[in-house]
C-alpha cells in the first residue's frame, strides 16, 4: 500500500504490522518457543545446494525460477541495515500477540509453495542472476524491491508493487519490465486500461491442508463477524456494523467479531471451527486470504460488497471511479453479497435458509488451488525462461 507525498508521488506505507509504538501482549512462554522454531524453519539458503551454479541456467533441466522479495523495510543508516530491523521484527512478532507478516509476505510464501509445489525450484541469488542476465526474475513485494535491483535480467512485477497505475504511469518505460501481475479481475481492468497491455492474474493458492473441513465440528456460533472497515471508520460503524450488528441481535442469531490485526491464527482457527457462517465486512479486497481460508474450511460467507474502490490515500485526485469487490474470487456455491444496510436484512434470510447448501471449500478446490496458482504464474515465466536457455 503506497501514500501521495509533498512531491505528488506515492511511497509504500507501513502496514499494519510495521509500528512497534505500543507494546503488544506477549504470547505464552510454549506459543513463543513454537512461533521461534516456524521462524527458524523458514531460514533457508539463497540458493538450493542441488542448483549447479557453475553452468548457466536451463529451465528445463533445472526448473529453477529466480525471485527477488523485499519486505516493507527500507536500509535507514547503513547499507543493508534493513535485514537486522526485519530480523528484530519478525523476532518481537512471535514472541507478542497479533498480526505477524505483511499481506505481502504472505502473498510470496504462498508463491513459493506453489511454485515448489509444482516441481520448481525457487533461488533468491544476486550471484546466479548476475551469471545468467537473460534469465528472468520475479521481482515482489513492495516497491522500493526495484530500487535495490540493479541488474539487467528480465523482469516479472508482482505479487505486491503498486495498488494504483498512477503510482508507476511509466512503468514500461524500463526495458527489463515484461510483466505487471495482478491479483484479481477487477485490478487487471484498472491496469489494462492505464498500461494498454496484457497484465495477467496470479493470486496466491489456498493451502486446503492448512485449512481443513471444519463442516463436521459442532457449532455454537451463527457467524464469525470479521471486521476489515478500513477508511472512514466512524461513518461505517454507524451506517453499517452498527445496523448490522443489531439485526443480528434481532433475531437471536450468536456472533463473535474479530477484527483485522488484531488476532492470531489460533484464535482465528478457533472461531472458524465454531461458526456456522462468516459475516466479512471490508470495502474491497485484492485476494482476500481471510475470507478463503474460512471457505476453505467449507464456512459460507456473507460478504459486505458496496463496489467501489474507497482507498482515500490510494485513489489519485480526479481519476474516476474504480469498480472494486471485496470477494474477487466467488460464486453462488461460496455465500452471498449485500450491498449494504438497507439490503442486509433480505440477504441475512436467504442465506440462513441456503446456509447448509453452500459448499465454499470446492470453490477453493477447483479454483484456488495451489497448482491452479502455479500454472498461471509459471504461463508467463516459463516461456521467457526457456527462450534464455536456448540463447545461452
Amino acid at each position: 500500500m503506497c501514500h501521495p507525498t509533498q512531491d505528488g508521488l506515492h511511497r509504500p506505507r507501513q502496514p499494519i504490522t510495521a509500528p512497534l509504538q505500543t507494546m503488544r501482549p506477549l504470547r505464552s512462554p510454549l506459543e513463543s518457543l513454537r512461533n521461534l522454531g516456524r521462524l527458524a524453519g523458514q531460514l533457508r539458503p539463497a540458493t538450493p545446494s542441488h542448483v549447479d551454479v557453475t553452468r548457466p541456467l536451463d529451465f528445463e533441466r533445472d526448473r529453477v525460477v529466480l525471485l527477488h522479495y523485499e519486505d516493507f523495510e527500507r536500509d535507514a543508516m547503513l547499507p543493508g541495515d534493513r535485514y537486522v530491523r526485519r530480523g528484530a521484527r519478525k523476532v518481537y512478532h512471535a514472541v507478542t500477540k497479533g498480526t505477524t507478516v505483511s499481506g505481502f509476505e504472505v502473498a510470496y510464501r504462498m508463491l513459493v509453495q506453489a511454485l515448489e509445489l509444482a516441481g520448481c525450484t525457487v533461488v533468491s541469488s544476486r550471484r546466479i542472476a548476475a551469471r545468467n542476465p537473460r534469465y528472468p526474475v520475479g521481482v515482489c513485494g513492495y516497491t522500493h524491491a526495484l530500487d535495490t535491483w540493479t541488474l539487467p535480467n528480465p523482469i516479472f512485477l508482482g505479487p505486491g508493487m503498486y495498488d494504483h497505475p498512477a503510482q508507476a504511469p511509466r512503468l514500461f518505460d524500463d526495458v527489463r519490465v515484461f510483466s505487471y501481475l495482478v491479483p484479481c479481475p477487477w485490478m487487471q481492468r484498472l491496469f489494462e486500461d492505464a498500461y494498454g497491455r496484457d497484465c495477467p492474474i496470479w493470486f496466491g493458492g489456498l493451502d486446503t491442508n492448512a485449512w481443513p473441513d471444519l463442516s463436521p465440528q459442532v457449532k455454537d456460533l451463527d457467524f464469525v463477524v470479521y471486521d476489515k472497515i478500513r477508511w472512514e471508520r466512524a461513518h461505517w460503524t454507524s451506517e453499517l456494523l452498527s445496523p448490522v450488528e443489531a439485526m443480528l441481535t434481532s433475531r437471536g442469531l450468536r456472533y463473535e467479531t474479530i477484527r483485522y490485526g488484531a488476532y492470531d491464527i489460533a484464535t482465528y482457527r478457533a472461531q472458524l471451527a465454531r461458526a456456522k457462517g462468516m459475516l466479512f465486512l471490508c470495502e474491497h479486497e485484492t485476494q482476500g486470504f481471510a475470507y478463503q481460508e474460512a471457505m476453505s474450511s467449507n464456512v459460507p460467507i456473507l460478504a459486505w460488497d458496496q463496489g467501489t474502490w474507497l482507498d482515500p490515500v490510494n485513489m489519485p485526485k480526479g481519476a474516476a471511479p474504480v469498480a472494486a469487490s471485496s470477494v474477487p474470487y466467488f460464486s453462488e456455491q461460496c455465500g452471498l453479497t449485500f450491498r449494504g444496510a438497507s439490503d442486509f436484512g433480505d440477504v441475512l434470510d436467504r442465506f440462513i435458509s441456503a446456509r447448509a447448501h453452500y459448499q465454499p471449500r470446492r470453490f477453493v478446490e477447483s479454483h484456488l488451488s495451489f497448482a491452479e496458482s502455479a500454472r498461471r504464474y509459471l504461463e508467463v515465466y516459463a516461456p521467457v525462461a526457456r527462450a534464455a536457455s536456448r540463447s545461452t
